[in-house]
């Protein structure tokens, strides 16, 4: 009994010593060598809570643009009030991945950007009055991408100008406009006064903690919201080789695509590397956490790795067109290139990030790495 239980130990040891040295030149349990509340710091103080702020600052004045056409519907305001959106849009993007706390409550990120939008569900809202915005069945037929439809997707401007001459039509975008306002309010209100404070002291090391809770939805943003919603279904990655040219991002405004996508994109690698949303600065982050307890790939940072394929990732993204659904059309293997290239960083930073720093993957991953 005690020759088995011996060998029992002795080949779990083995197994244990083997299993801690696989894919890496660098010890994976050390990692005491980064300081999760300065990191959190960091994130909240310089990243977080000012992609926040500005975020509600561009709905509001998204807010005020559409309140101006609404009492006055003409070429000026109308142009003035796509300018907004796609400001509003592309600060969404800073804050798309920060989905807990109050945004996931209040589903900010399913509320604004669910996508395609119900062209069908739309029109039946605007044709009966009655509506209830904040019903889960709700978030296809509001949000940005809803806005889209409704000023972008009426023809010429003297055709959407008639559009709005139906007072259903005007409440119906001044109300999801407001949705928009009032989450991102709610939610920016909510950081700064109390959820600060708790995200930074929630510093442990657990599934549940705040390092592995921001980690995961840095990831999940990555994978599902970046890579696969604004590229890979388009693209057919995802239907057997079957494109839908009309699931792109922005689909009616069609020509901002790409500006979203890198957008998305830029919001990852700042994220990453810490940087401050309103500057140049950089603080605590996953990179410095990779570099202080030294995780090396092939002789060379996996930091830097990292890095270096993001910078490909922008130069894959920037061969393609503005419009991904023309893209789509004329040559569509030049976005499954630049989705390789993006899948090839989801691989670094979900696998050997993940497996370097200690966490664990926390949402169900249904397409694989």
């Amino acid at each position: 009994m005690k020759k088995l239980l011996f060998s029992v130990c002795f080949v779990s040891s083995l197994l244990l010593s083997c299993s801690s040295s696989d894919n890496s030149e660098s010890n994976n349990n050390n990692t005491k060598g980064y300081d999760r509340t300065a990191m959190l710091t960091n994130w909240a103080d310089n990243i977080i809570i000012p992609a926040y702020e500005n975020y509600s600052s561009k709905v509001n004045t998204l807010s005020q643009r559409t309140a101006a056409f609404t009492a006055s519907p003409d070429a000026s305001t109308l142009a003035s009030l796509r300018t907004e959106w796609q400001n509003a849009y592309t600060a969404y993007q800073y804050v798309a991945m920060y989905d807990f706390g109050k945004a996931a409550e209040l589903y900010l990120k399913q509320s604004a950007n669910t996508y395609p939008t119900d062209v069908t569900g739309i029109q039946a809202n605007i044709a009966s009055g009655t509506y209830n915005l904040n019903l889960q069945a709700q978030f296809t037929k509001q949000g940005f991408p809803a806005v889209d439809y409704l000023i972008n997707g009426q023809g010429t401007d003297s055709e959407t100008i008639s559009f709005f001459a139906n007072a259903n039509a005007s409440a119906y975008l001044t109300t999801v406009v407001n949705q928009l306002k009032t989450i991102a309010e709610t939610v920016t209100a909510d950081w700064k006064t109390n959820f600060r404070s708790q995200y930074i002291q929630n510093n442990g090391t657990s599934v549940t903690s705040s390092v592995n809770k921001t980690t995961n939805n840095f990831i999940k943003n990555l994978e599902k919201d970046v890579r696969t919603a604004k590229m890979g279904i388009p693209a057919g990655l995802f239907s057997n080789g079957t494109t839908f040219p009309d699931k792109v991002e922005a689909y009616y405004k069609n020509d901002v695509s790409k500006v979203l996508l890198n957008a998305g994109m830029q919001a990852e690698v700042d994220f990453f590397n810490g940087k401050a949303f309103n500057g140049t600065s950089t603080g605590a982050s996953l990179k410095s956490a990779l570099d202080d307890v030294k995780v090396v790939r092939n002789n060379q940072n996996l930091s830097d790795i990292i890095n270096n394929q993001f910078n490909l990732v922008f130069a894959a993204n920037n061969t393609l067109s503005d419009s991904f659904s023309q893209q789509i059309v004329n040559d569509n293997a030049k976005m499954l290139a630049a989705y390789s290239a993006l899948q090839q960083n989801v691989v670094y930073i979900k696998v050997d990030m993940m497996q370097a720093l200690n966490m664990t993957i926390d949402y169900v991953d249904g397409d694989g790495d």
